[in-house]
């Protein structure tokens, strides 16, 4: 049976109270999670739609022999979609549940429960001055109240609207109306009735990275140095922060601390004019009020805030929302990609989730769209609306681009590789030893390969060593810089050590600083040969004998990621004598045992294939470097990243369209007051978060679908069937919590019907 991944790497747009709505979506992507977990384990599946994610991956299973498991290891977000980021990402890696997360936003996302209140204070006097804005108040309220709603969730939301709107007009003017503390203490209960629900299983293979990035805004800036001709150094203030979280940087039983991650929602969050800016205080000050300590403060702050805490200001930050200035960030999720597992093939999907495409938070032209904005309208444009829904074109091109370059180096190889596979022949005796592998001659075959490769590359191999050696250099940066060091002088002083020459003046021999450390060779072609594994299997071959190679590929690739990883405690300090430190690492990732146990594993999957198709496979593995020569130019990096290319999926109102078409404006009500719509009514917060979990399931199904092999297909009419299924199993299961809309359930029925 084969054995694919379906990865995906979740990027959440800002949404402001379309929060709820993103919720609903994130909650559906959880089952999904927790539903492959299920049918790996041969466990029933517990919640309403896991079920029907759960029997559609057995029917992949059943119609393309391909057993498919689903993984959500990279989570991005800004703002709104950074809160529900935190959360999901946070149930992924602890297994606790997200089910008490929707009382949570559909209680307390409330104007009521955000705002400061002032009639605390006494301050009758200022609410008297501003009492001549409740007809605006209530002029608003009317007008969002009739223009265009749907019926089904009218009844009963005028008032609420009308008398919520005219507390928030009346609540504090030229100071945010929500209170940061009051947002902070919400954000520590929510992560807080999180804890001890679940089984405590998290939704991702043992040992395999979760990652987390949330974009902040740094109000006052953090000075960056850059390297110019003249002058040689210059200052620039830089805003953009992004607060990155993983299971890896701990037991790998949580994503992190809770106080960091308040701290990031907090932070992403914090809406301009809405919430107040958030501050290191704020959040002091809300654990000192609920006697909740916070260990690992210092250290969190040294991280988050590298620059500020180098100068002894991070505790003067001030941070606003993520999405001022990165409202979809895509980037950080893109260099995720790097040192991940490969137990198996792999489908990675790129999934952002966009509440309103292209509906603008604020109108930039005036009447039909044809007249020229005005004076506040062109102000609000420039400063709010223009910087935070930027379209995405350049991030999609950069996946492209990868895509486009792993496609170049496919074209390359197969030109090149009639005349490599002859030269392997001739040098290593035709096809009589090599139908013949042991461990030994695998060994001694790469040894002479590697040899043949660098003497045809004639002066060429002088560029490739160099490259393959600044890419070793920089990921052993990276890995002592792991200890807070300066990344510019590791980096020196690595090149300075490999430069050295000996007692006579000749250049040192980096042969074998590369079998030490060049792990990125090795990782390449273990992935190479993986690809080279054909999905049906030859003639004389059999399904067990291929699934056997490729599960042997991959189960040999293993250690090398692993030693990606490798910890450098009590290692030598490579600024000081990185001859010593580099030993220590060499001895702790020890690669030439792992090539011994590499090419074991390679032996025994390669005798039960046929006497053709084992020469195939060892032609490839020995021929690499002739086809690394050729191409690592072209990629130009370590190769640590995955090596199949990315496709992006979007989930938005305007794509699902398996109940009701005409997007945002058909279904959610969130959008209202330039997306503080859900905060202002109950029932406006049912409505989105009811609609958030059903466009989940049609997309998610559709994403599904989207991994059957080209030719193969589900029955007629299959997949509308399953949706169906699916919506049904939704609205019978939040029938009896959403009490607010009985007229949508009833207008659903017939829809789904």
């Amino acid at each position: 049976m084969r054995e694919k991944e379906l990865r995906l790497a979740l990027v959440c747009y800002g949404g402001i109270s379309l929060a709820v709505y993103m919720h609903g979506i994130t909650r559906e992507i959880w089952h999904l999670a927790r539903a492959s977990r299920a049918y790996h384990a041969d466990e029933p599946a517990t919640g309403s739609s896991e079920a029907v994610y759960r029997d559609l991956i057995g029917e992949i299973e059943a119609a393309t022999g391909t057993r498919l498991r689903v993984l959500v290891d990279i989570v991005a977000g800004a703002s709104a979609g950074g809160i529900n980021g935190i959360f999901l990402a946070q149930a992924i890696a602890t297994g606790q549940s997200l089910d008490p997360l929707t009382a949570l936003w559909l209680d307390n996302a409330d104007v009521d429960r955000l705002m400061d209140d002032d009639r605390a204070s006494g301050a009758i006097s200022r609410r008297i001055s501003r009492l001549w804005a409740t007809p605006i108040a209530r002029y608003a309220a009317g007008r969002t109240a009739t223009d265009g709603l749907d019926p089904a969730v009218q009844a009963g939301v005028q008032a609420e609207v009308r008398a919520k709107l005219t507390r928030f007009v009346q609540a504090r003017w030229f100071a945010p109306p929500f209170g940061g503390p009051r947002f902070t203490a919400l954000l520590l209960d929510a992560l807080g009735a999180m804890a001890g629900t679940g089984d405590g299983r998290a939704l991702l293979p043992d040992r395999h990275p979760l990652d987390l990035f949330v974009t902040v805004t740094d109000f006052r800036g953090h000075p960056e140095r850059l390297a110019l001709h003249s002058p040689t150094e210059i200052v620039e203030t830089e805003h953009r922060l992004t607060l990155a979280f993983s299971n890896r940087d701990g037991d790998g039983a949580s994503i992190g601390a809770v106080p960091d991650l308040v701290f990031a929602g907090r932070a992403t969050a914090s809406f301009p004019g809405a919430f107040p800016p958030f501050t290191v205080a704020e959040l002091d000050g809300v654990l000192r009020t609920r006697a909740q300590g916070w260990s690992g403060r210092t250290a969190f702050l040294a991280r988050a805030l590298p620059r500020l805490a180098a100068i002894g200001a991070a505790e003067s930050a001030v941070l606003i929302d993520g999405s001022v200035l990165s409202n979809a960030p895509f980037r950080p999720a893109i260099e995720a990609l790097r040192d991940r597992p490969a137990a198996r093939e792999v489908d990675r999907r790129f999934v952002y989730i966009d509440p309103k495409p292209n509906i603008r938070s604020v109108q930039m032209t005036g009447g039909d769209g044809t007249a020229p904005p005005g004076f506040f309208q062109t102000i609000l444009g420039a400063m709010s609306d223009i910087p935070r829904e930027q379209p995405i074109r350049d991030n999609l091109e950069a996946i492209a681009a990868r895509s486009a370059r792993i496609a170049d180096v496919a074209a390359t190889i197969a030109a090149i590789r009639p005349e490599v596979e002859a030269a392997i022949d001739a040098a290593l005796g035709g096809t009589i030893f090599l139908t013949r592998p042991t461990p030994a001659r695998i060994a001694g075959w790469r040894a002479r390969a590697n040899l043949l490769a660098a003497r045809a590359a004639g002066f060429t191999h002088a560029g490739y060593a160099h490259l393959k050696l600044a890419s070793v250099i920089d990921r052993l940066t990276a890995t002592f810089g792991q200890a807070g060091r300066d990344p510019a002088a590791i980096r020196a002083a690595l090149w300075a050590h490999v430069r050295a020459t000996d007692g006579a003046g000749a250049a040192a021999d980096i042969v074998p600083f590369l079998r030490a450390h060049d792990l990125g060779f090795r990782i390449r072609r273990l992935r190479f040969v993986a690809q080279q594994v054909p999905d049906v299997p030859p003639p004389g071959c059999t399904v067990a004998a291929i699934e056997g190679m490729r599960t042997a590929l991959f189960a040999a690739l293993a250690p090398y990621l692993d030693r990606q990883r490798a910890g450098i405690a009590d290692m030598p300090d490579p600024l000081t004598d990185p001859s010593a430190a580099l030993a220590a690492l060499a001895a702790a990732t020890d690669l030439r045992a792992t090539d011994d146990r590499a090419d074991a594993t390679l032996c025994a999957a390669l005798l039960p294939l046929s006497r053709a198709e084992r020469r195939r496979i060892l032609l490839a593995y020995l021929g690499f470097p002739f086809y690394d020569i050729a191409t690592l130019p072209l990629v130009r990096t370590d190769q640590g990243d995955e090596l199949y290319p990315v496709k992006v999926d979007r989930i938005a109102p305007d794509d699902a369209n398996g109940i009701r078409p005409g997007g945002a404006e058909a279904t959610l009500k969130g959008i209202n007051f330039n997306s503080f719509g859900a905060f202002f009514s109950r029932a406006w917060r049912e409505n989105d978060y009811l609609w958030g979990r059903l466009h989940g399931i049609d997309r998610l199904i559709d994403i599904l679908i989207s991994t059957l092999p080209a030719g193969s297909t589900l029955p007629p009419g299959h997949v509308a069937m399953l949706k169906t299924r699916a919506f049904r199993a939704v609205l019978a299961e939040e029938r009896s919590r959403l009490t607010a809309i009985p007229e949508l359930f009833a207008t659903l029925d017939r829809e789904v019907g």
